[in-house]
């Protein structure tokens, strides 16, 4: 160990210069770094040779990259040739740092660095090599202050044309399976970041760290036949507007426990742009998309979500693609007095502008969401990376986590903002995947950080792993944020799998290697403060699979595992109990495809398992009055009262309304600091009516500390509604030029005089249905629903409805019109490719008027609905 200083996210960074002098490139042709430890096993050599660089890298003497090039190009200056060393400059570096997720909490880094000045004619660079025990790493600086467009690079690869290749073939979203092949015999092409080699004892995963906005994501290239893996820039030209650092070509090597272990991305990663990290929550998730497709716009359903998360000690609910905001404030009301957070899914071209973000972002913080699923980006390239930049400053600002879906991979993203709590880029569970694939990514895609697999399917999927094995994933897949793949109902059906998945955490204090191979079976064991966690699981035939314990330390440790029982994979996993040393083996037999789980703590006198209590909050009651309080003009007030209690002592109990911009409430803040079962806290308020129409919402809330719970705070509230009338329709109106009171979509937004399109606000096409295009309207997607004030003004209403022609394969749907929620007119199921059918409704007395689809019976896609000139007689 090393002297060092303490602070939240760095704790030592320390930079030793070794040599200045500068060394002329006639003075030698090749230099080596080395590990930073004597016993190091890793060396890198950089060579010269006819004015090309060359680097290649040895473990234990052994050579595992050979020499490959080296360099870049930019507009100004082919910087891959005709190259001179001008001098080099050393220096160990020994880093201490602080992680939010992850294999490992505290992070200690030792690498020994030289800085190579290079020129290519007038042209000056900078190589910077990195030699740590668990790999190799380098980058280039361009010191430029007037800016370069860098068009590519030689960067590139030299394997063991034998070596065992497990390869991903590319895309941007990275989740294609791996094959398994060779060095020299994979088809020629480009694969995705990490890929993973083995010769013999060396294994070699290849990837990049400390990618951002200054530059564009990578693959590698490879020819039929060749051991060469060459870098290629997604981007034809990355703009840098200034002096340039590139990501860093990074190798991991070692044996295969090193590899797994390693957190080299994230040593080579910026370090933390956060300094409050109090806020960020890893933590277990109930999730409805995979299990139930349509679940998401249900708010009943949700509830049922929440409520199996409450039970569980689950601090977080995920409501994936569907949900409506007319809905999730009062469901993250109903969730927070459970003890439960609300994540919400969005479609990346939500919030893919600053306009967007500034609106939505806060609007969600407001509601009391926590954290955002934010999908679809599928892209590596710098404007992408950017949009990265942009975003993880924002959310961060707001103090919301963040979740990334069809996205790239991380590359020490979560060290330098460690709000990041997961990301995709894996050939995940919701691609019902085989299970073949499951023991190669804890030694490819995860080794690099947090990836949302979205594990433990017992009743959805092709179900061709036993049980066992789906209880060991949120093991042996680390992720922050770790998203159960089932329904409530199938986790209540296996009681002992979900009391397994109580106990396991989502972050972790150490991560060991155990044993396996990729491909084959994996197990590793996790620790989180005084007990680990064990995972193992198989691929192909039945097998007995056996796991050193030489990872606990002294001492008797109770071992409780779960496994398959004998003749039953599909069956609820079985307990068991054993006092264990680690000079033991854990072995069990599994069936095909098969796996088991443990937990360990240390044996104590009296103590039966390792198992921690679930936490609950305590058990609340608020009433507020009225709980809707009509509609109201902007300037008049009204009065809010409330009353809380609860079941058990609390501490810091505050309870106070909270209103919109631009309202206003008299009357302070109630508060007790000691608050205990009998008591009521109470209080009223006067609120001014604010000028902006529509619905609103005024929640009263209660919030309080519980010692005996993790959660730094606990948050009960309730809303008071108030509707703002705007003015009646003039007569003639358009629907799709008045205010929405409410909208929901199928898909995307509603598009006003524009069909339905794609997800973005405004990418609608001309409205068109059978060949006729109409200049008004409102473009929606089967589920729909539009609410707009009529406030009984209103005579009548009239439109022209169908399938808009924009979609390939014709949809179906019914129309509905609906006065204050009652139907008045509808159409039978209307099908693509059809003319519009007209449809109208005596709306004499309405208050609120609904244009409602639905899909015709067969699924939601291609149901692009029109409701061509909606007009009002007023």
């Amino acid at each position: 160990m090393w002297p060092g200083r303490s602070s939240a996210a760095l704790l030592l960074s320390l930079a030793i210069a070794l040599s200045l002098t500068a060394v002329p490139a006639s003075a030698a042709t090749g230099w080596t770094v080395t590990g930073p430890s004597s016993r190091s096993p890793l060396t890198a050599q950089l060579t010269l040779e006819a004015g090309q660089l060359k680097l290649s890298a040895a473990r234990a003497g052994r050579t595992v990259l050979a020499p490959a090039p080296v360099g870049l190009r930019t507009e100004r200056a082919d910087l891959s040739k005709d190259l001179k060393v001008l001098g080099q400059q050393q220096r160990v570096l020994a880093e201490r740092y602080t992680m939010t997720t992850g294999k490992r909490k505290e992070r200690a880094v030792r690498a020994r660095e030289t800085r190579f000045r290079l020129a290519a004619g007038d042209a000056r660079f900078e190589l910077v090599l990195r030699v740590s025990d668990d790999g190799v790493a380098y980058r280039y600086v361009l010191p430029d202050e007037g800016g370069t467009v860098v068009t590519g690079e030689a960067s590139a690869y030299r394997l063991d044309p034998a070596a065992t290749a497990w390869l991903l073939p590319y895309n941007a979203w990275y989740e294609n399976q791996r094959v398994e092949t060779t060095a020299a015999g994979a088809p020629a092409g480009e694969f995705g970041h990490p890929s993973l080699f083995q010769s013999g004892a060396d294994f070699v995963l290849l990837t990049e760290s400390d990618v951002d906005g200054s530059y564009s994501g990578s693959k590698l290239v490879h020819e039929a036949g060749s051991p060469t893996y060459a870098v290629k820039l997604a981007d034809e030209r990355v703009t840098a507007p200034g002096a340039l650092r590139t990501p860093w070509r990074t190798a991991i090597i070692g044996d295969l426990a090193t590899v797994t272990e390693s957190t080299l991305v994230d040593d080579l990663a910026a370090p933390s742009k956060i300094e409050d990290t109090s806020w960020i929550r890893p933590g277990k998730s109930a999730w409805s998309w995979l299990s139930e497709h349509q679940s998401p716009r249900d708010f009943d359903r949700q509830k049922v979500y929440v409520d199996f998360a409450a039970r569980n000690g689950w601090p977080y609910v995920l409501v994936d693609e569907g949900w409506s905001e007319d809905w999730v404030p009062e469901l993250t009301r109903y969730a927070r007095a459970r003890g439960v957070e609300v994540l919400l899914w969005f479609h990346w071209q939500t919030l893919d502008t600053p306009q967007k973000r500034a609106e939505v972002l806060p609007k969600v913080k407001a509601w009391g969401v926590k954290g955002v699923k934010v999908d679809f980006m599928e892209s590596d390239s710098q404007a992408r990376y950017a949009w990265y930049d942009e975003i993880l400053a924002e959310t961060a600002a707001l103090e919301l986590m963040i979740n990334f879906h069809g996205s790239t991979i991380p590359h020490g993203l979560a060290r330098t903002w460690p709000h990041v709590m997961t990301m995709e880029a894996i050939h995940g569970q919701e691609q019902l995947p085989q299970p073949a694939n499951n023991p190669v990514h804890p030694f490819t895609r995860n080794v690099v950080g947090s990836m949302d697999f979205t594990p433990v399917a017992l009743e959805v999927g092709p179900r061709t792993s036993s049980v066992g094995h789906e209880v060991a994933l949120p093991v042996l897949y680390e992720s922050a944020w770790q998203h159960f793949a089932d329904k409530p109902e199938a986790y209540d059906r296996h009681p002992n799998t979900l009391r397994f998945l109580n106990q396991v955490p989502t972050v972790w204090d150490e991560t060991r290697y155990l044993s396996g191979h990729p491909g084959d079976e994996a197990a590793l064991a996790r620790r989180s403060g005084d007990r680990w966690f064990v995972g193992a699981i198989t691929a192909g035939p039945a097998r007995t699979v056996s796991t050193p314990l030489s990872f606990l330390g002294e001492g008797e440790w109770l071992v409780e595992t779960v496994r398959d029982v004998p003749g039953s994979p599909r069956s609820d996993v079985q307990r068991e109990s054993r006092v264990l040393r680690a000079t033991d083996t854990l072995s069990h037999a599994v069936p095909a495809n098969g796996g088991f789980a443990a937990i360990a703590c240390p044996a104590t006198p009296g103590r039966t398992t390792c198992d921690k209590p679930v936490q609950h909050v305590p058990g609340t009651s608020l009433t507020i009055t009225p709980q809707d309080a009509g509609d109201r003009s902007p300037g008049s007030t009204f009065e809010i009262g409330a009353e809380f209690t609860a079941d058990r002592p609390v501490r810091d109990a505050v309870l106070a309304p909270s209103v919109p911009e631009g309202w206003s409430v008299a009357g302070n803040p109630v508060w007790d600091n000691e608050f205990v079962p009998g008591e009521v806290l109470s209080g009223k308020w006067t609120v001014t009516v604010g000028s902006r129409t529509g619905k609103h919402e005024i929640p009263v809330a209660a919030d309080f500390r519980d010692p005996s719970l993790d959660a730094p705070e606990v948050h009960v509230a309730k809303a008071v509604s108030v509707f703002v009338p705007p003015p009646v329709p003039a007569d003639g109106a358009s629907v799709s030029e008045l205010p929405f009171v409410s909208a929901s979509n199928g898909w995307g937004p509603v598009e006003r005089d524009r069909s339905n399109n794609d997800q973005v606000a405004g990418d609608g096409n001309p409205l068109t249905i059978g060949g006729v295009t109409y200049a008004k309207g409102l473009g929606t997607h089967a589920a729909s629903e539009v609410t707009v004030y009529l406030g009984r003004g209103c005579r009548s209403f009239t439109a022209l409805v169908g399938l808009d022609d924009e979609t390939t394969e014709p949809g179906s749907a019914t129309f509905q019109l609906l006065g204050d929620g009652e139907v008045l007119a509808e159409t039978p199921v209307l099908r693509g490719g059809s003319p519009a059918v007209a449809l109208s409704a005596d709306v004499t007395g309405v208050r609120m008027l609904t244009l409602r689809t639905t899909d015709g019976g067969d699924g939601k896609n291609h149901d692009h609905t029109d409701w061509a000139e909606p007009r009002l007689s007023c």
